[in-house]
């Protein structure tokens, strides 16, 4: 044992920092098909943003279900099922490759905003003061409501005052009982969840296993940053952004793939054909089509987004393009660097989680992101489970 730990060290060593060996790059990608493709489950995660869609997803099932049922009785209908399964995905490929294609697309289907954008980049300036926040953040509708909601909650009454019981609505005391400390928090942590693609049933699970990667990698990196005495906030805003082109991706996605499939159905409908109806019902999230767009443009669309949207020169985006790891992990500045690592931890954690790192892939992971055995210890350390973020 000891010879074999010794040979896989060696191994691993080989590897540290450079540009991205294939192995390494074969475990980020088996991580993100298991992220997207893997087995529908009921993940907790911390505040699910979309718990009303679960009953919703059940029904859903239930009726595909009973389709399969009655297309296994007669073969004739399981091929046919399975040729309008292949064009319903080819047609989505072709229509998602196009309006990735174009950055106009992109911005008007995306879910975020400018103003999105400059509340992080005001988050994050040494000149941030409330009175700046105030008008932007109540001009987000949503953003307000969340705020207002949390400091109203029982988990926040302890820092009201004592023996106040009054609902707190106006915007300027919400942002005064929170402070700017937990704003540069609580922020970029509704304004990430906000662009997740909700309101989908067909990535009801996939959104849930995303948000719960995101937390993860936002408890990591905040516990490094304490390690190496690095801004705390700032990283943890740059951890949730690196799910922002994945976001965009999968919306898109979806939309496509509800808008061809409810068209199919109601052609089919018009038709009285029963058989054809049940063929596209039963059709599978393309998920293997859309998991190709995220590997291969979500990285790079974590940065060109905010671009587009006139944030080039913002702290925030420099450091999501580097973290597109083209010259490799130890060209990277810190702060990319060390939400490398968080996002290489969370990876690790979850894929155990599935059963499918071996310590030897996992030897591999931390090599290349030259994890020490001081940061490991602190990450260890951490509580995954349970979400605190003041």
């Amino acid at each position: 044992m000891a010879a074999a730990k010794g040979t896989i060290t060696q191994v691993v060593a080989s590897i540290s920092g450079g540009l991205k060996p294939a192995p390494v790059a074969a475990l980020e990608q088996k991580f993100l098909q298991q992220l997207i493709m893997g087995t529908s489950t009921n993940t907790p995660v911390w505040d699910d943003p979309e718990p009303e869609l679960e009953a919703v997803a059940f029904k859903l099932e239930i009726e595909r279900e009973a389709a399969l049922a009655r297309i296994a009785k007669k073969q004739q209908s399981k091929l046919l099922a399975q040729q309008i399964n292949g064009q319903l995905h080819m047609s989505l490929k072709a229509e998602l490759a196009n309006q990735l294609a174009s950055a106009e697309v992109i911005q008007h289907l995306s879910p975020v905003s400018d103003k999105h954008l400059l509340l992080l980049e005001l988050l994050h300036s040494s000149k941030l003061d409330l009175s700046r926040l105030r008008p932007i953040i109540d001009g987000q509708v949503w953003l307000a409501r969340d705020l207002t909601n949390m400091v109203n909650s029982p988990v926040f009454g302890a820092r009201k005052p004592q023996n106040s019981d009054l609902q707190v609505t106006d915007l300027k005391l919400v942002l005064g009982y929170i402070g700017l400390d937990n704003l540069r928090l609580l922020i970029p942590f509704y304004l990430c969840r906000h662009w997740l693609p909700l309101g989908h049933t067909s990535l009801l699970w996939i959104n849930r296993k995303l948000w719960r990667y995101a937390q993860i990698q936002g408890v990591a990196v905040r516990a490094l940053a304490a390690l190496h005495e690095q801004d705390g906030a700032l990283l943890y805003s740059l951890a949730l952004m690196r799910q922002l082109g994945a976001s965009v991706i999968l919306g898109i996605g979806a939309a496509i793939f509800e808008q061809l499939r409810g068209n199919w159905l109601r052609e089919a409908s018009k038709a009285r054909d029963k058989e054809l109806y049940d063929a596209v019902a039963v059709s599978e999230f393309p998920a293997a089509e859309i998991c190709q767009q995220v590997a291969e443009l979500g990285m790079q669309l974590n940065w060109q987004l905010p671009q587009w949207l006139g944030f080039a020169d913002s702290e925030l985006v420099l450091q999501l393009r580097a973290l597109q790891d083209l010259a490799g992990f130890e060209q990277m500045s810190l702060p990319a660097q060390l939400v490398a690592k968080a996002s290489c931890y969370a990876q690790g954690l979850l894929l155990e989680e599935a059963n499918q790192l071996s310590f030897r892939d996992k030897q591999l992971l931390h090599s290349y992101y030259e994890m020490s055995e001081q940061e490991l210890i602190r990450l260890q350390g951490q509580n995954y489970r349970k979400l605190t973020l003041f």
